[in-house]
């Protein structure tokens, strides 16, 4: 069976690519698009009403398979998820050639710090530099970033990316400052070093790195039944949970035996 996250396929469409795979009652060409705003929620249904399954971000690469009633169907391009997003947050497509590096960036009407401020685009958005006044770059929108908020080199240290998020409220399907989910986290702090990974903590679990038996270095994925942290240390996990309904660095022994009583036994162990 074809995991419904990333399949492009309800019971009265699918992509086209789909033909003879999936049955459906027709089948649509995607049309691909570009996120126009710093975050919008990726949902489950058609409505503002809808769960956050997760977010996309400035830049990121959209194919939409429907538009209907002011949303838009389809497929992120960066971790495959399927869903829906406001139509109003799409646009054209365009290229893109820089990464915000801050953990989230201002966008201005014009090169200075006192003009209004338009967005917020969060770390990781993609963003298509026209050109550079003073200290700031004009991007795709038109409008201005400032040069300390783009990306100076690749990140090499996901975990220390991720203890930038400490104290971050947590979201459901959130991957921003805003908010984030225990798989967001991790997700967002392995894009800053330039790793792609799945959207979900299943995916992770059979998709990064290899399995070992003890987490004990810096850096160890530890998996529960749809939970994850990383560790700090050879004592510490950081992860955002729903316990704290932040983003916290606790003992791994005091967060295996809370987490016992909801999600289980630890399921799994991965280095990368």
């Amino acid at each position: 069976m074809a995991d419904k996250r990333i399949t492009p396929a309800r019971a009265d469409l699918a992509a086209a690519h789909l033909k003879g795979a999936v049955d459906a009652p027709r089948y649509a060409e995607g049309s691909p698009r570009s996120v126009w705003v710093g975050r919008t929620s990726l949902r489950t249904r058609p409505s503002d009403e809808a769960p956050q399954d997760s977010e996309l971000l400035y830049g990121e690469s959209f194919t939409v398979y429907d538009f209907a009633k002011g949303w838009a169907w389809g497929q992120a391009a960066n971790d495959s998820y399927v869903g829906y997003v406001d139509e109003k947050a799409l646009t054209v497509p365009f290229k893109t050639e820089g990464r915000i590096a801050a953990q989230v960036a201002p966008t201005f009407l014009g090169p200075d710090l006192k003009r209004a401020v338009q967005d917020l685009l969060p770390l990781n958005s993609a963003v298509r530099v026209l050109g550079r006044d003073g200290d700031y770059v004009e991007i795709e929108s038109g409008l201005y970033v400032h040069h300390r908020h783009l990306e100076p080199a690749t990140e090499n240290d996901f975990v220390a990316v991720a203890q930038r998020f400490v104290g971050v409220p947590y979201v459901w399907g959130g991957k921003t400052y805003a908010g984030l989910d225990c798989s967001g986290l991790i997700q967002t702090a392995l894009a800053a070093t330039g790793m792609q990974a799945p959207r979900d903590t299943d995916m992770m679990a059979k998709a990064l790195g290899q399995p070992i038996a003890t987490a004990d270095r810096r850096g160890d994925l530890v998996f529960w039944k749809g939970h994850m942290g990383v560790m700090v240390d050879g004592e510490m996990l950081l992860h955002a949970n729903a316990f704290h309904m932040a983003t916290v660095i606790e003992p791994l022994a005091q967060a295996v035996a809370r987490i016992a009583g909801v999600a289980g036994p630890v399921t799994g162990v991965r280095r990368l």
